[in-house]
């Protein structure tokens, strides 16, 4: 399985920024996916993520409101809105991938199998 993130950049507060993660290597389809993020010097954390039919989905209380998960399985892809966007959501962003197929999705990084590279997302003040 191969994931592929981008779509990140440099933008300033209240801007927003669409990220891309697309998938390959097994159906795409069967299976919950999710984003995470790693600021400097923090751990990484919990952003969002949506069932295998994308009929739930599930934000982090941090960017409620603001951030968006949906995904299309016909492009084999998921996507994450980020909208008035905040200096503290500088992060390197990262897609995972459920192991196991027909998920709900979850906040725990252990229920992913598969990780992007990262994208740098940059919101200066």
């Amino acid at each position: 399985v191969q994931l592929q993130a981008f779509g990140g950049g440099l933008v300033q507060a209240g801007g927003f920024l669409r990220l891309s993660c697309a998938a390959s290597g097994r159906p795409f389809s069967w299976y919950a996916m999710s984003w995470f993020r790693q600021a400097p010097g923090k751990e990484r954390e919990f952003v969002a993520a949506v069932s295998w039919s994308g009929s739930s989905t599930y934000v982090a209380d941090s960017v409620k409101g603001r951030f968006t998960i949906s995904r299309d399985n016909a492009k084999s892809t998921v996507y994450l809105q980020m909208n008035s966007l905040k200096p503290e959501d500088t992060a390197v962003y990262y897609c995972a991938a459920d192991g196991r197929p027909y998920g709900g999705g979850s906040s725990s990084p252990t229920r992913y199998d598969y990780w992007g590279q990262g994208t740098l997302v940059t919101v200066s003040s």
